[in-house]
């Protein structure tokens, strides 16, 4: 891994456009052409259905058969599963509801005024679809924490969607609820959940990583079918100056196996620990070729002058996930899609196991929002009722306002019913 000093302003402009800038971004500044392939799929399975999808499927996820996974098949592939993964697929299930559960907004009622009322009503989204990656290694995580969270909301469809489930992504789907399964992938599949297809229904919302297709479709189709958030290659920022090279090397590595084009950072105002980490990095990623590739394109160590400076440039990157080393700067204000505090919590351990949910914007959409959670699958609406009382009190506040803005007609609406009843 290079090191980059953090008052060499053109490296480290090169790691914020890289981590958020407009090159990053779908639509700004990007791969036309690559767009336009992308548009031209969305576009064929929206008009020809079933017959597109199956073409796409046959040529980019090699089916031949039946593009659903039937239930007897997911039963059948989960009992293949060793019973220790089928254990910790139940055990993680059972930690992402737990805390999925707290993240659905609650109802409530309120009296803003003697005859107004409001209460905040909460319902789940009908129905769902889920993009579960299945590239390199099957992914029975990510399908967990997508299908959990949405039927802890209470969503009646969950459509899951993987390229390749293998069994041990269909014992995921049987412990998470999962309602469908389908072995399909890339930009088709998002097509097919967003516009609906004679064989894969269309859904309110979809959720879920995936790979460029994936994010440049979900982009595409966000006019037509809310998504989660743009999810472009995975992050990691880990801030300390303090700490054992050998774990912080191993939080990086691990990123940076996922995909040659993950981001893997580390700030330090620590030089004697920043090229401890550089040996650490290279005795342990040796004979990893994605590790490697990902470490030497998009990795860096950073010095910072002190803490302060560390951790505003880590905000300023607003990565999807950050690490520090201590209580004290987990206390500062924050930007990031999660935040992982101290030298056990590691970053693994949340893509797994903790119920944090591992979904998470990226390429600095963290500066917006937070990670998937069960709140992306509700509707939160206002229901107001108002007595006469009720709105004779609140016409000294309605009418003058309607009428600044030039809006008569509005002001009327209240002033005719509170004309004087005939006896």
């Amino acid at each position: 891994m290079k090191i980059v000093e953090a008052s060499n302003r053109r490296a480290i402009d090169r790691l914020l456009t890289a981590a958020g800038g407009p090159s990053a971004r779908l639509g700004a500044g990007g791969d036309r052409a690559f767009e336009r392939r992308v548009q031209r799929i969305v576009d064929a399975v929206r008009d020809d259905g079933d017959r597109a999808l199956k073409r796409y499927a046959k040529r980019f996820d090699r089916v031949s058969g039946p593009i659903e996974v039937t239930a007897d098949e997911m039963r059948e592939g989960a009992a293949l599963v060793d019973p220790a993964v089928r254990r910790a697929i139940k055990q993680a299930a059972a930690n992402i509801a737990r805390v999925a559960f707290r993240q659905i907004p609650k109802h409530f009622d309120v009296t803003v005024a003697p005859g107004v009322s409001i209460e905040q009503r909460v319902e789940p989204l009908g129905r769902v679809g889920c993009y579960v990656p299945g590239g390199r290694f099957p992914l029975p995580s990510s399908l967990l924490m997508t299908a959990v969270p949405a039927r802890v909301a209470g969503v009646r469809e969950v459509i899951v969607v993987c390229p390749r489930p293998e069994p041990v992504v269909m014992a995921a789907a049987l412990e998470a609820g999962a309602t469908r399964l389908f072995r399909i992938g890339g930009a088709h599949a998002v097509a097919a959940m967003a516009f609906g297809t004679k064989t894969v229904p269309c859904v309110d919302k979809i959720v879920g990583p995936g790979n460029r297709w994936v994010a440049a479709a979900k982009a595409i189709v966000a006019r037509r079918c809310a998504i989660d958030f743009y999810a472009g290659p995975t992050e990691i920022v880990i801030v300390a100056g303090a700490g054992k090279p050998a774990w912080i090397a191993a939080d990086l590595i691990a990123q940076a196996e996922h995909d040659p084009d993950a981001r893997a950072i580390f700030i330090t105002w620590n030089r004697p620990l920043a090229q401890r980490v550089v040996k650490a990095v290279a005795a342990h990623s040796a004979g990893r070729a994605i590790v490697r590739q990902s470490l030497g394109v998009n990795g860096a160590i950073v010095i910072a002058r002190d803490a302060d400076e560390a951790m505003a440039l880590a905000n300023r990157l607003a990565p999807e996930h950050l690490v520090v080393d201590r209580e004290a700067l987990a206390r500062r204000p924050l930007t990031a899609g999660a935040v992982f505090v101290g030298p056990y919590t590691a970053q693994a351990a949340g893509d797994y196991a903790t119920g944090s949910n591992h979904v998470l914007p990226t390429s600095g959409a963290a500066r917006s929002r937070g990670g998937l959670s069960a709140a992306d699958f509700v509707r939160v609406m206002s229901v107001q009722r108002i007595t006469r009382a009720g709105l004779a009190g609140l016409a000294p506040v309605i009418l003058p306002l309607a009428r600044a803005e030039g809006l008569e007609a509005h002001a009327e609406s209240i002033e005719v019913r509170l004309r004087p009843r005939r006896p």
